[in-house]
């Protein structure tokens, strides 16, 4: 019997090899960007659990937001860095949102695993992720609910929603209108669709607690007023001049050293420099100005012992280390243009203000600015708190919900809370993936199934039967109830907008955006390059 001879070798080059590398790339960025999601998934939601920080420095920090906990965490594995980087675009975006995105991308990333097992190539789920967003953002849309910014109420409640799940969530009804005046403050009429939250300025002080923070009319600063020479502490009617220029003898821009021999050459020197103060001080009495805002100098001393003895005799009120990032928001709030040089110094230069004095606030001292003339269109708030790390998370808060009422302005809608959108989306996409062929179907319909980790979490986190809470979710969504979520306080389902429970509409697409790219660009990754 002839033996079978064997098949001819396929010329080099033609043969299909199955790379297990590209395979195992993916499997260890997909299960470190895994691990990630599952650092913060416990923080989710109102009842969600809060990290505790600690730095290599010794300093801890005790918050539940996600951004926070993401930037403070050492990940050195690049396709997890890159979810600590979608963390902070969605803190840019929204501001809000930085857990949810996080824990989708993950939920995403699961489902992805799942599909990729089953043989599917990646641009095929990569393709259809993308198809599956787009058409979540077009139920959303249609899901929300318009706002007009005049509405108080609906802002405050927007607000109220994203402090429910912070430490400080229990000072809401004090932090929560405060942000909405300092927005309605800020808002420009000629400009309606933009606000620059560089406006508002937050003035953290230790001492009392949150119920003691304020909006203050007006501004505040967080140095003391100089009165080491004994000037003035209280100035009514101010007139307040920003200068850039230092109050002080001057120096060589070189190392040079001055060699007296007699008594005389040393008294010429001192009287020199007297009579150089002497002049400084006078032109800027002669301008009018009784209040100095001194910005901080690294070269050489803003002022020096004898300048603030003149400056006392002269009744001008001195406040020194004015940071310069700060420039552009006093000259703005106090209406006052920054002085360069002291021969610019003119009257119309200056601000003014019929107050201007230094409190007692907790254990130390701020300077308040009150009854400003020509004041621009921005707000100060002086927060309180009794320890270090309440005040950081109450500063953190302020900012979110700030963030919040900022997306409230550039797109006027808001959804209901509590997973609604994410239930509402799966429900539609589950329906829309029947109408579809092939393999877009699949993974459409895991798209869909990802989003359920939101529900999930909420209701585990809070205690409940996540099984059977976001069973009757679904139930309830499959029955037209668009508007139904987890009420985490009752520990059942109900309808979000009839408990007020709201957020921006661009919290929530912008999460699903950022999280699905994010998906996308690992799925993309096949190998990594190590260069030395």
């Amino acid at each position: 019997m002839a033996v079978p001879s064997a098949p001819p070798a396929a010329p080099k080059g033609e043969t299909y090899r199955e790379n297990a590398r590209k395979k195992d790339v993916r499997l260890t960025n997909i299960e470190a960007a895994k691990a990630v999601a599952d650092v913060i998934r416990t923080s989710l939601g109102p009842r969600g659990m809060d990290k505790m920080v600690c730095q290599a420095d010794g300093e801890v920090i005790i918050t539940n937001d996600g951004a926070t906990i993401l930037n403070k965490m050492s990940v050195t594995q690049p396709a997890a860095k890159m979810l600590v980087e979608l963390s902070k675009s969605q803190d840019i975006v929204a501001g809000d949102g930085t857990t949810s995105v996080v824990v989708l991308c993950g939920a995403l990333l699961k489902k992805a695993l799942e599909l990729l097992e089953r043989g599917v190539h990646p641009t095929i789920i990569s393709d259809s992720f993308n198809t599956a967003v787009n058409k979540a953002v077009e139920v959303l849309d249609g899901m929300s609910v318009p706002v007009n910014l005049e509405d108080r109420n609906a802002l405050i409640e927007a607000s109220n929603t994203a402090l429910s799940s912070k430490v400080v969530s229990q000072y809401s009804s004090l932090l929560s209108p405060m942000a909405v005046d300092c927005v309605h403050k800020v808002l420009d009429p000629a400009q309606p669709n933009s606000l620059d939250l560089r406006d508002i300025k937050l003035v953290c002080k230790l001492g009392g607690t949150v119920d003691d923070s304020e909006m203050v009319d007006g501004m505040v600063f967080d140095q003391k007023a100089a009165k080491s020479a004994g000037g003035p502490t209280k100035v009514e009617n101010a007139k307040i001049a920003l200068i850039q220029f230092h109050v002080s003898p001057p120096k060589s821009d070189l190392e040079n050293n001055i060699i007296i021999s007699d008594y005389a050459q040393m008294d010429r020197i001192l009287k020199e420099e007297r009579n150089y103060i002497l002049q400084m001080v006078k032109k800027i009495r002669a301008s009018g100005a009784n209040v100095l805002l001194i910005q901080k100098s690294i070269l050489r001393d803003a002022t020096t012992d004898l300048s603030l003895h003149y400056l006392a005799k002269a009744k001008i009120m001195v406040i020194q280390d004015i940071e310069r990032d700060d420039i552009e928001f006093i000259s703005k709030t106090l209406g006052c243009l920054p002085i360069a040089h002291v021969d610019n110094m003119r009257p119309e230069k200056l601000g003014s203000a019929q107050l201007v004095e230094e409190v007692d606030v907790g254990s130390g001292k701020v300077v308040k600015v009150t009854g400003v003339a020509n004041r621009g269109r921005t707000a100060t708030v002086l927060l309180r708190g009794s320890n270090k790390l309440v005040l950081e998370e109450a500063e953190r808060s302020v900012h979110d919900a700030l963030c919040v009422l900022r997306c409230l302005v550039h797109k006027r809608a808001l959804v209901p809370g509590g997973a609604a959108p994410e239930m509402e989306v799966e429900h539609a996409l589950t329906q829309w993936a029947k109408t579809l062929t092939g393999m877009e179907s699949y993974c459409v319909r895991a798209f869909a199934e990802a989003l359920e980790v939101v529900p999930f979490t909420l209701a585990e986190n809070a205690g409940l039967s996540p099984i059977a809470i976001v069973t009757e979710l679904r139930n309830r969504h499959a029955r037209g109830e668009t508007h139904a979520g987890i009420n985490v306080r009752r520990g059942e389902v109900t309808d979000m907008l009839t408990e007020n429970v709201v957020q921006p509409l661009l919290v929530t697409t912008s999460a699903l955006t950022l999280a699905t790219e994010c998906v996308r660009m690992i799925l993309k990754i096949d190998d990594i390059v190590p260069i030395r």
